[in-house]
């Protein structure tokens, strides 16, 4: 099988340090070093989306008139936002600054001076 041209032919270290250092200078020759980097005129550039939290990237934002207004309003409670009730929920406690006088019979009366004594007096 001696001649067979597939058996590789077992090299010594000088030879394997001459085509290795061949390869390297030829990495060398063509090597080229950048320093200066640009964006390339000839290819879409992806915008990265800024962080939202970072105070540093939002200073030289303005801010949005329109978005401002609706967090505002959004932030307002329902009788400063609409001037009347909208749900039926809401008309409970609607007219909450009116002044609802307690109106006492004998049995509320009665309930509500065992209230004011305390519960826990009344068990002794």
């Amino acid at each position: 099988m001696a001649g067979h041209p597939k058996e590789r032919v077992v090299t010594d270290e000088v030879h394997q340090n001459q085509i290795l250092r061949e390869l390297y200078l030829k990495e060398l020759r063509t090597q080229k070093l950048y320093t200066q980097y640009h964006v390339n005129p000839l290819r879409k550039v992806h915008r990265i989306a800024r962080k939202p939290v970072s105070w540093q990237d939002n200073l030289e934002e303005p801010a949005d008139a329109r978005f401002l207004k609706l967090i505002h309003h959004a932030a307002q409670g329902p009788r400063k936002k609409y001037p009347e009730a909208q749900t039926e929920n809401q008309e409970i406690g609607w007219d909450s600054e009116m002044n609802h006088f307690r109106v006492y019979n004998d049995i509320t009366l009665y309930k509500a001076k065992m209230w004011s004594l305390g519960e826990d007096d009344r068990h002794k």
